[in-house]
């Protein structure tokens, strides 16, 4: 058990037969009345997002999780097969459980996180930003770059984003995993 003053972004507790993880928070001291905490909390076996406010001083079940580092080999279809970058154990998980699978490319390493408790996978967390080549992309328009002009590119992972007009086939980019969106080129 732990109280509303320990929590910070990335724990994850029981609450409400279900196994949340905390994405944000907020300790609230309003001028009148009691302090609370105001959280976020995504579901690891759903993946939804829910608002909840805590009182200050509640007491809440934590759950004790291990963050490991696992390199990411290939996917059959349904199932994404992990190997453990200290003791080379290979893992599986199923697509469901990895939000930004599309960006996944082989080699990538993930942290997985995993319930100590049961040794279940509650969650895989891939880079916040990836590089990828650009493999299909229409050309650019000369001229059209007085605003801020996109076109869609078709990057090696199989995945659709919108890109700058100067980006072309064989380019690598940087891509925020979180938003799905490019970010910069990367000169080599």
């Amino acid at each position: 058990m732990i109280s509303t003053s320990d929590i910070k972004k990335g724990l994850c507790i029981k609450y409400s037969n279900d196994i949340y993880k905390i994405i944000e928070f907020l300790h609230v001291k309003p001028g009148k009345g009691p302090a609370f905490v105001r959280t976020k909390l995504k579901s690891v076996t759903s993946g939804k997002v829910i608002d909840n406010t805590f009182p200050a001083g509640h007491k809440i079940d934590d759950i004790r999780v291990e963050n490991r580092k696992y390199q990411y080999l290939y996917n059959d279809g349904s199932t994404f097969h992990f190997m453990n970058t200290d003791d080379y154990n290979q893992i599986e998980v199923q697509i469901e459980q990895i939000e930004g699978s599309e960006f996944l490319k082989e080699g990538t390493v993930v942290t997985i996180i995993i319930n100590t408790e049961d040794s279940n996978i509650l969650s895989v967390e891939i880079p916040q930003s990836v590089i990828l080549e650009v493999t299909s992309s229409e050309p650019g328009v000369k001229g059209n770059t007085a605003t801020n002009a996109t076109k869609s590119a078709v990057l090696e992972t199989g995945v659709k984003v919108n890109v700058p007009l100067f980006i072309n086939e064989g380019d690598k980019i940087k891509v925020d995993t979180e938003k799905g969106a490019y970010v910069e080129r990367i000169k080599e």
